[in-house]
């Protein structure tokens, strides 16, 4: 997928790791157009991220792209993409690479933070995911 400007194409995903004190959350969106993530959520809950991007970047008609997550299909989070303006578009059954570069952001972390050890805190495991995304995406 591609975009010839910034804020046409969001992308947007969550992933549940485990540590000691259960799973956390961290979703996540990303600008198809600059590679960056414009939003994220890291919570001992399900989250979507997509109110932190739109707060910054106030976009008006940009496609949000997702999985068929139960998430990405609550009545809050639709609510939150007809409220803003933006498109909503969720991944055909079976299609994975309709959200290839979520799931390779997904794919980093996991390669990057989650794999490093085994994590006793949520608090922990969010301070590392937060730096990582900080140094990696958001320079």
């Amino acid at each position: 997928m591609t975009a010839t400007a910034p804020n046409r194409l969001w992308l947007s995903d969550i992933t549940a790791p485990h540590t000691s004190e259960g799973k956390l959350y961290p979703c996540a969106v990303k600008d198809v157009y600059s590679n960056r993530i414009v939003g994220y959520s890291i919570d001992s809950r399900m989250k979507a991220a997509l109110a932190a991007a739109i707060s910054q970047r106030n976009p008006q008609g940009t496609l949000i792209r997702s999985d068929r997550g139960s998430q990405f299909r609550s009545k809050k989070y639709v609510r939150l993409i007809n409220s803003a303006g933006l498109q909503g578009s969720m991944d055909r059954v079976g299609a994975y690479a309709d959200n290839a570069a979520m799931e390779s952001f997904f794919s980093l972390l996991q390669k990057n933070v989650l794999n490093d050890k085994r994590w006793e805190t949520r608090a922990e495991l969010r301070l590392a995911i937060v730096l990582w995304i900080e140094k990696t995406y958001l320079r």
